[in-house]
């Protein structure tokens, strides 16, 4: 980056253009000749405000534009940048309208210097750090708890509850929540209480690997139950589970929506056979281009426990999710958390609660969901039609046939990127083939450049 920058801007006073979009105008123009560089820093908003004698305003307006338009850039806390890829490009930014996201760190620490676009990881380097210790401060000034109560703090109960009833318009209140250490340990706590030697719990199929550990660990006798790509089959469940595991709100891993009748006729299947469905929710905060459906515990509190986990939203530093469920259940897994002595870290709870009460954690989201929505329009643009399950999350699948699925993967990380088969997310004999597409981790650079390496790679495969 150089280290002074001579923007050849100018405004014309008479002219019955407004003054932002002149100075935009002349900023993209900049940028789409060259003159401004990837990477490049901006001048501030009030710096080059005096420096062209017009209010703060209409610069602020000129960069939020070229923010929307995917020009620019911000690195939270360090100023305003020209955005990767769109320097010397007379077409513009890649993602076309996508907004733009504020954040353009490095990567995650890859493996051997490999783009890695393996699911399960969100962006972790653009939390706000002056957030993050003033709630460690806070939390630092509340005595240490000598019996910790089972459900969780009042208050982050409480904030949780707001959060849901907010964020995914789930009625529930503080009595319906329970803190836990994230899915896991949700998924854990509800197979400890419900589940035993013999008990047959379902699991999509393919669908979430740590699903089946968890519940294989407590004894139970797994049932792969199929997806198409709108969700578990309702029509192939067994009558006689104890626990259906499902993640209505983006499958995992082929990212189909539950439609409202499926879900309609799912529940009717769990008052029916009295089983219990286990509701993953966990990356309904990302959306894309629809609008969210209602989860499934909103629609039959009785019959659904609903989890959920700040991992994919904040951080798996962090350590906290929540388990809702009907009282009397909520009850009985209490019980069984203290007799497992399983808690969730005071210190942490306090810490969460204090960035849920002053919005820090809902700005974060913010932040992050326009840098997502650039990274999957990204994949989209350069994988078209292979694409399923785009509309939600931090995944993607790409149909790949099944016979080119082992040579792909490994040819890809000789080209410098970890792909991750669906082939491992099959309890039985593989039934829906492709690359799952994990994009939460890695900058938008490198979702181009991987999106590039598979393009190349799957283009002569017959069928793709």
């Amino acid at each position: 980056m150089r280290a002074h920058i001579d923007l050849p801007l100018v405004v014309d006073r008479s002219s019955p253009v407004p003054l932002a979009v002149q100075v935009g105008g002349q900023l993209r123009e900049a940028m789409r000749t060259g003159a401004l560089k990837d990477g490049e820093r901006l001048p501030s908003t009030r710096g080059l405000a005096a420096l062209l004698g017009v209010s703060r305003t209409v610069v602020t307006d000129a960069y939020q534009q070229l923010y929307a338009e995917g020009w620019l850039d911000g690195r939270h806390g360090s100023g305003t940048y020209v955005a990767e890829g769109t320097s010397g490009h007379p077409e513009g930014p890649a993602v076309g309208t996508v907004p733009a996201a504020r954040t353009v760190p490095a990567s995650r620490p890859r493996p051997d210097g490999l783009i890695d676009l393996r699911p399960g990881r969100p962006w972790v380097h653009d939390h706000d750090r002056a957030a993050w210790r003033r709630a460690w401060r806070s939390a630092g000034d509340l005595p240490l708890d000598d019996a910790p109560d089972p459900y969780g703090r009042p208050e982050l109960r409480e904030l949780l509850a707001e959060h849901l009833r907010r964020a995914r318009a789930v009625p529930v209140g503080a009595g319906d929540v329970m803190v836990t250490r994230g899915t896991g340990n949700g998924l854990d706590l509800i197979a400890a209480t419900l589940l035993g030697p013999g008990a047959r719990a379902g699991v999509e199929e393919p669908g979430y690997r740590k699903a089946r550990t968890v519940f294989a660990g407590r004894g139970a006798e797994i049932v792969p139950c199929p997806v198409d790509d709108q969700g578990v089959i309702v029509e192939a469940l067994p009558d006689d589970l104890r626990v259906l595991y499902t993640t209505p709100a983006h499958q995992y891993p082929v990212g189909g929506r539950l439609p409202i009748p499926r879900r309609e006729r799912l529940l009717a299947w769990a008052r029916r056979t009295g089983a219990m469905i286990v509701e993953d929710d966990y990356d309904a905060e990302f959306r894309y281009d629809v609008a969210p459906l209602p989860a499934l515990y909103g629609l039959d509190p009785a019959r659904v426990v609903l989890l959920g986990t700040l991992s994919k939203s904040l951080s798996p530093d962090v350590g906290v999710g929540w388990l809702v469920a009907a009282g009397p259940l909520l009850d009985r897994v209490a019980r069984r958390r203290e007799e497992l002595t399983d808690r969730t870290p005071g210190p942490v709870q306090a810490a969460v609660a204090t960035m849920l009460a002053r919005g820090d954690l809902d700005r974060h989201l913010r932040r992050t969901r326009l840098e997502y929505a650039r990274r999957r329009a990204a994949i989209v643009e350069a994988l078209g039609p292979l694409v399923h399950g785009d509309t939600a999350g931090l995944h993607v699948m790409i149909e790949v046939p099944a016979a080119a699925l082992p040579g792909l993967v490994e040819r890809a990380r000789e080209r410098g990127v970890l792909l991750d088969a669906t082939d491992r997310h099959h309890h039985g004999p593989p039934r829906v083939h492709g690359l799952v597409l994990g994009y939460g981790s890695v900058s938008l650079a490198d979702v181009r450049r991987g999106c590039e390496v598979i393009r190349e790679l799957i283009s002569p495969v017959p069928g793709a």
